[in-house]
């Protein structure tokens, strides 16, 4: 059973405010997502929801956008069990040498004030930036 998600988008030069529908749909072992905006439509089939939307960002970046979700924030990523259980749908909000808790789990779809909206490659040297800043 398909389930829609409305998140604004950010940037793009247009001045205004942009929305994008996702479409989540679970085919047998693959996560499918679908990105409606400006009457393009995006889609990718991944193991899990947080690498789809990772691949359908890739493709929102040609256009300037990005969105504004928790699973586009430069604090944000899931954890291997948080992905296994959820699908990727829920991912931690991670801070410099520290491990993330219960508490900071978040729906990657969810909007928030502590959304630091970036693009792929960002989000992949936050990623690495905190991984080494953990105490060994």
């Amino acid at each position: 059973m398909a389930e829609q998600r409305s998140v604004f988008l950010v940037g793009g030069g247009t001045g205004g405010d942009e929305q994008a529908v996702f479409t989540l749909d679970r085919n047998g072992t693959s996560c499918s997502l679908t990105c409606t905006y400006r009457g393009k439509v995006i889609e990718a089939e991944e193991d899990d929801f947080f690498e789809a939307l990772f691949q359908i960002r890739q493709h929102l970046e040609v256009d300037g956008l990005l969105p504004f979700c928790y699973g586009a924030s430069a604090n944000v990523y899931p954890e291997e069990t948080t992905i296994k259980m959820s699908l990727g749908l829920m991912a931690c909000k991670v801070k410099m040498g520290q491990i993330p808790q219960k508490t900071d789990l978040v729906d990657i779809f969810d909007e928030g004030p502590d959304i630091i909206p970036v693009f792929v490659h960002m989000h992949q040297e936050f990623w690495e930036a905190w991984l080494a800043s953990l105490p060994s």
